[in-house]
């Protein structure tokens, strides 16, 4: 199942084809080696300083992890996620080891879920990230400690045929055009909204 971007220019396939389905294949078994992939990918992110400020609660369908994470998210999230292979919690830290404040803690777990994403989809599989889940009871449900902030759950998969879902609108999202804002009001010169000089070349994008 292919949907690749349209790009004002040529990006690796890994990129463009990436997208993010709802409608997971209920007997699809991500194998060890996958995870492992997976998780390495997230593991060897940049990182300021080597802090690796990520941390992650990984749940296979039919664990307790997955159970836990599936009932942390919000309704619209329940009404499809429950299938997908792998749920993920992002966790980030967001106080050093020292007391003071990580101010690029999100920032660097967002690079860490970025790569397992694509590492995901070099495996021939699909990620969702998700900011709806409630994570104070993420929190309480884990025990994850004080400093320490969730940010998103991604579920993990192989996509199935989008008639799978239940929900007629996740269905017609689930095929809906891909879209973007333009490249020129996006990327800016010296001032801001004005088109950076290459971007303003290679067009609306």
């Amino acid at each position: 199942m292919s949907r690749s971007a349209v790009t004002s220019t040529a990006v690796h396939p890994l990129l463009a084809e990436r997208w993010s389905p709802r409608s997971f294949d209920p007997s699809h078994e991500v194998t060890a080696e996958q995870l492992t992939a997976l998780l390495e990918a997230a593991r060897w992110a940049a990182s300021a300083f080597n802090g690796q400020p990520w941390r992650f609660i990984v749940g296979r369908r039919g664990d307790e992890a997955h159970k836990v994470l599936f009932d942390s998210l919000l309704g619209f999230n329940q009404r499809w996620a429950g299938t997908a292979s792998v749920l993920v919690a992002a966790v980030a830290a967001e106080v050093k080891e020292d007391g003071s404040p990580h101010s690029t803690a999100a920032y660097e777990t967002g690079l860490a879920v970025a790569q397992l994403t694509t590492q995901a989809h070099a495996e021939g599989l699909h990620a969702h990230q998700m900011s709806g889940f409630d994570g104070d009871r993420l929190r309480a449900a884990v025990g994850i400690p004080e400093g320490f902030r969730p940010i998103a759950v991604i579920a993990v998969g192989a996509p199935a045929a989008a008639d799978l879902l239940a929900d007629e609108k996740l269905r017609a999202r689930e095929s809906a055009p891909r879209e973007r804002r333009a490249l020129a009001e996006t990327f800016f010169a010296a001032s801001w909204g004005t088109p950076a000089e290459l971007v303003s070349a290679a067009g609306a994008g």
